[in-house]
């Protein structure tokens, strides 16, 4: 099978270049530890129980060899290739490899070919594995469509990236899409466990003591990657000397030597940037500062750009503080100049003192749901004429056609208000909440209706006084 293969052609790679008495060292050098414990059938692997737990669709149809082509989609070290390179096995097919970063048409039409001949001649289906198939221009995905579509092969693409996004829209139509989750702690600290117990493709020919907290240390500094957490654990294995029993003792010391500094998980054009700004929002609308904080932080460290930042916080403060408390958008507009004019790493106080103030701050939607109402009425209501006495009357002729009399100046009547009509057709879109100053600002408006309702009810001559430009 095509996947023994891939493993049978490693070691025999190795055994060339090897005594013939070599080690368990020896042999597995040159493989690092994460591709030797690749799993090989569906039971060895590990996390994604969303869709291959038993009775998920996916592994139904790896089971009973029902599956068309597959897109999976996912962070680094989630099992991509691995979970392909299994379903090679478990349907019997030839597995092809090809890359989006290293591949060209022509290695393409040459898989493709071959796959056409292999199922003509030998009835034998062909996998093509495709990774960062988003690396593949529009033209180069194309060429995959003919054959996808007969069933010469079944595709299996493999992206970080969003497939919707950056996969072709007729292959994405083609294929059953499938999102790879970061693994959990839990699912690493098992992986490692038994990295460490397998004497054959893992460390076990090793005598390796490893504490609990050092493996823990591991699986949380990988971040959901299951290749940094056995490559890691190698690492340390392999570095540490021996004590005087000759054990490799891996304390929670070793460990952290052992595992780079976390790298944060965000592209700055992927998932990963997209979905960091929506929890920072979300957390700030939600009045949780402690979150919102923590996904700045995650941004800052990316070196995201400041303005995009600080152009979310701006529409943040106008879309869910709104009027319960204008200070917010004023206090985010000062932190978004703040920000271009001094840089990172300064910007990051004048920018968490805006995220601090939005996510504590009343929360209203009343000027969205507004500006909605309103909009929704002028693009499917009937336009509404300007009342003749609200019309320009600052031109030659415009007496002669009436514009501007009857207008009453608000500033000549007590709290500069007077009660008339200034729209034409009873409307109300703005419905104030009770949240901070809007609650003040609904008591107003409140009062000014009811002036204005009482005003309908009079006759028109009564109501309207002389005109004032």
């Amino acid at each position: 099978m095509a996947g023994d293969d891939l493993f049978a052609s490693k070691s025999a790679a190795a055994a060339e270049t090897s005594a013939p008495e070599a080690s368990p060292e020896s042999r597995f050098r040159h493989a690092p530890l994460a591709a030797r414990m690749r799993p090989r059938t569906l039971q060895e692997f590990v996390g994604q129980s969303h869709i291959l737990s038993p009775g998920q669709l996916l592994r139904r149809a790896i089971e009973a060899d029902r599956m068309e082509s597959l897109i999976f989609y996912g962070p680094p070290g989630t099992g991509k290739t691995s979970l392909a390179q299994i379903i090679a096995r478990q349907t019997r097919s030839k597995f092809e490899r090809l890359s989006g970063v290293e591949s060209n048409v022509a290695d393409m039409r040459r898989v493709l070919s071959a796959a056409a001949n292999r199922l003509e001649n030998k009835g034998q289906p062909t996998i093509l594995f495709i990774d960062e198939i988003h690396r593949f221009n529009k033209a180069q995905q194309d060429v995959l469509l003919p054959d996808v579509e007969s069933g010469v092969v079944r595709l299996i693409g493999a992206t970080t990236h969003n497939p919707f996004f950056f996969v072709n829209s007729p292959l994405v139509s083609r294929s059953q899409i499938f999102e790879l989750r970061p693994l959990s702690e839990d699912d690493l600290f098992e992986l490692l466990k038994r990295a460490l117990a397998d004497s054959e493709r893992g460390l076990g020919y090793m005598k390796i003591d490893a504490d609990e907290p050092a493996l823990r240390h591991l699986s949380k500094l990988s971040d959901g990657d299951a290749r940094k957490a056995l490559n890691s654990l190698e690492i340390a294995a392999l570095t540490t000397p021996p004590e005087a029993n000759g054990a490799v003792h891996i304390t929670l010391a070793v460990a952290e030597e052992s595992i780079q500094r976390k790298a944060v998980v965000y592209d700055g054009d992927g998932d990963a940037h997209y979905d960091t700004i929506s929890a920072f929002i979300e957390s700030m609308r939600g009045s949780d500062p402690d979150a919102a904080l923590y996904w700045l932080a995650k941004m800052i460290h990316a070196g995201e750009d400041p303005r995009f930042i600080t152009r979310r916080i701006l529409i943040c403060a106008a879309e869910d503080v709104g009027l319960a408390d204008p200070m917010a958008l004023v206090l985010a507009n000062a932190a978004h100049h703040a920000a271009e004019f001094v840089g990172w790493p300064e910007a990051q106080i004048p920018i968490a003192e805006a995220t601090i103030y939005i996510a504590t701050a009343h929360k209203s939607n009343s000027v969205v749901a507004a500006i909605g109402a309103a909009l929704a009425d002028v693009k499917s209501g009937r336009t509404l004429a300007v009342p003749e006495h609200l019309r320009d009357a600052h031109y030659k002729g415009a007496k002669q056609l009436g514009h501007g009399q009857g207008y009453d100046y608000a500033h000549d009547h007590p709290e500069h208000f007077v009660a008339q009509d200034y729209l034409g057709a009873d409307k109300r879109y703005y419905e104030p909440t009770d949240q901070g100053v809007e609650k003040k600002i609904r008591e107003r408006v409140e009062k000014w209706r009811a002036r204005l309702s009482e005003a309908r009810r009079e006759k028109p001559s009564e109501n309207q006084g002389g005109a004032k430009s």
